[in-house]
């Protein structure tokens, strides 16, 4: 039988971490004690909190906040959205060193929030809502500066960092268990309309800059190195580095996503 929404909030070992950051922030920052009382205290669940944040980072003159609101609740009541976004942030706490409170990634990191907002859209796009999902990928766009297609299909645990000019196409497929640095693209190689964009493998390290483009596969638990431009398949568990990006050696560890270490030759 399916858990309700309401009985995983009350066994969520990650919004009861959530809420004692929540509230020792208010404890050491009494000033932001508006905001994390409206976007976290205020709410009894992850996807309630999650809801909100979303709808007011999206809102905007041409779109009520409460508008916004409606849509977001309805999609987080999606359980399997939750659950992507509940392995999200336990990816950013675990992986970015910079991130020392859990409730970090949801008031502050856009690389989290802008994976939330793409999660909105595609859920949006499911329900054959394809204007209001354009919408939200717009206005993403905007706020985050991170552009991903309603229609891509992006795994859970993702980790962005920086998420600086991010670019994720159409008919792209990101894996689970991915961490991807700023200026990453997956894009196309030219106007064809068609599947064109790349397959992401689960546990796929991207480093910053890095462009992978067309419909082109990268293999589990590979590692691409910063700045490299891959044209061609890349198998497995290897590092590709360069531009065009060739086989440098092995992955050297079996989830580089997970360790994030960017140093070609090493683990």
């Amino acid at each position: 039988m399916a858990q309700s929404a309401s009985s995983i909030s009350a066994f969520d070992p990650v919004w009861d971490q959530v809420v004692k950051d929540a509230e020792a922030t208010v404890h050491d920052e009494p000033a932001l004690g508006g905001l994390v009382h409206s976007n976290i205290l205020h709410h009894a669940s992850l996807q309630a909190a999650l809801a909100y944040r979303t709808a007011t980072k999206l809102a905007s003159d041409g779109m009520p906040e409460q508008i916004l609101r409606e849509v977001s609740n309805a999609a987080f009541g999606d359980m399997d959205l939750v659950g992507a976004a509940r392995a999200d942030l336990v990816a950013v706490f675990d992986r970015d060193p910079a991130c020392h409170r859990m409730i970090q990634p949801i008031l502050f990191f856009k690389g989290y929030q802008a994976i939330q907002a793409y999660r909105v859209a595609h859920w949006l796009w499911r329900q054959d809502r394809k204007d209001m999902a354009y919408y939200v990928q717009s206005r993403a766009s905007e706020v985050f500066g991170v552009d991903i297609h309603p229609a891509a299909r992006v795994g859970q645990g993702i980790m962005i960092d920086h998420a600086h000019s991010i670019v994720i196409g159409e008919t792209a497929v990101v894996g689970d268990n991915v961490s991807m640095l700023h200026s990453v693209t997956l894009g196309g190689t030219g106007k064809e309309d068609d599947d064109r964009h790349p397959k992401i493998g689960d546990g796929v390290l991207i480093g910053a800059g890095a462009k992978v483009l067309g419909n082109i596969k990268v293999g589990h638990c590979s590692r691409i190195a910063a700045g490299s431009v891959v044209l061609h398949e890349v198998p497995p568990c290897k590092t590709v580095a360069g531009v065009p990006a060739k086989i440098v050696g092995e992955a050297g560890c079996d989830q580089p996503s997970m360790t994030m270490n960017q140093l070609l030759g090493l683990g």
